[in-house]
């Protein structure tokens, strides 16, 4: 028998109707994710969740009546279970720690290509955190440094001594090619070792290691 395919109920939020409509655009020919509704203000998505009780909602930061984040603290505490991605028009970066403070799981740019938005809502779905691809490795280190951390309820990971090295490495902005050559191993060795490291944590990115590595005391800022 086969069983139904799941669909992420999506509930989106951004005071600008254009932005909306091309974000429902995006996800149309998406199979597994639905957009089930929409709000142009923090006050409405909190209403819109209590009614429509999305997986995932993806909301702007910047929103009239109520922003993301007071937005996002409130549904935090009554819907522990919704994945919440911010939405950043720009790098602003103190927002986005913001977020994640209040709660939310990923994040992402306005300007994310559709194929990062799509998996960025599947690794929320998943009760993944989402890194932009985009992150910059400040903010990264500003986010480890934050009162945010997905890790204390995981469980304890197991490195090689060559994989310490790496993700030491790359908190200090060092290239695979650079890594390669401090190491006197191959740039593939570097990628191999690299997605190895990303599997272990369910890293999507750079920025994933980089904030593990500094909450787990591996790498000290």
């Amino acid at each position: 028998m086969n069983l139904p395919a799941i669909t992420i109920k999506v509930l989106l939020a951004d005071d600008h109707e254009l932005f909306r409509d091309g974000f429902k655009m995006l996800i149309k020919k998406q199979q597994d994710i639905e957009i089930i509704g929409e709000a142009e203000n923090g006050r409405e998505l909190v209403n819109f969740a209590k009614e429509l009780k999305p997986d995932v909602i993806v909301t702007d930061i910047k929103m009239p009546v109520l922003d993301g984040i007071e937005a996002t603290k409130t549904l935090t505490k009554q819907f522990p279970g919704i994945g919440i991605i911010a939405l950043s028009m720009f790098d602003d970066e103190f927002l986005i720690v913001d977020m994640l403070e209040a709660g939310a799981k990923g994040y992402l740019l306005k300007n994310a290509q559709k194929e990062e938005i799509f998996e960025a809502i599947r690794s929320v779905y998943n009760n993944e955190t989402y890194y932009c691809n985009k992150t910059s490795t400040r903010l990264a280190q500003m986010i480890a440094k934050s009162g945010f951390n997905p890790y204390h309820k995981k469980q304890r990971v197991d490195f090689s001594e060559r994989e310490l090295e790496i993700m030491r490495l790359i908190c200090q902005e060092y290239s695979n090619k650079e890594i390669g050559e401090k190491l006197f191993i191959s740039t593939r060795t570097v990628e191999g070792h690299r997605n190895k490291i990303q599997d272990k944590i369910k890293a999507k990115n750079m920025a994933g290691i980089i904030i593990y590595a500094v909450k787990h005391g591996i790498y000290k800022l």
